[in-house]
């Protein structure tokens, strides 16, 4: 088991708050559709492909950090500032990528309340993952994240 104190002590796993969002969108558009879309739109086409390339944007992060040697859960410790691949673009390609495919599949199913569930999504990775994250790697790498935060946006 990881030691707590070298963790950053986030409030939710981050894939536990996406299946959330998507199980409580889909939920929601089952009881009472709210579609957002134009019928003539191609929704599920464009949607798979926003999909797809959340997923490979996911991928990719996940791919870069683990070859990096640095642990992908949050209740493990970071070993290490990943600087290569998608984090040369964002902090955050992880989480990112869960934003965006999110987005795909409220496209996807044209639904609204899929669409609405981004936001408190975003809020709870934002504050209740993302600020404890950063705070645990200032506090563990210092100057070196802080530098590497100067250089790369948090989102884009």
């Amino acid at each position: 088991m990881a030691d707590i104190a070298d963790t950053a002590g986030v409030i939710v796993r981050p894939p536990i708050a996406w299946a959330l969002a998507v199980l409580a969108g889909l939920a929601l558009n089952w009881l009472m559709p709210l579609p957002f879309l134009p019928a003539a739109l191609p929704a599920g086409w464009l949607g798979a492909i926003v999909f797809a390339l959340a997923l490979a944007l996911v991928v990719w992060a996940i791919s870069t950090m683990t070859r990096a040697g640095s642990n992908v859960p949050t209740n493990l410790p970071t070993t290490t500032i990943v600087e290569a691949g998608p984090y040369r673009f964002t902090r955050n390609p992880i989480y990112l990528g869960m934003v965006l495919g999110l987005a795909g599949l409220a496209i996807a199913f044209n639904s609204l309340w899929l669409l609405m569930t981004l936001v408190p999504f975003a809020l709870v990775i934002r504050y209740g993952v993302i600020a404890r994250e950063e705070a645990y790697l200032e506090r563990k790498f210092g100057d070196v994240y802080r530098r590497y935060c100067a250089r790369v946006r948090r989102w884009l």
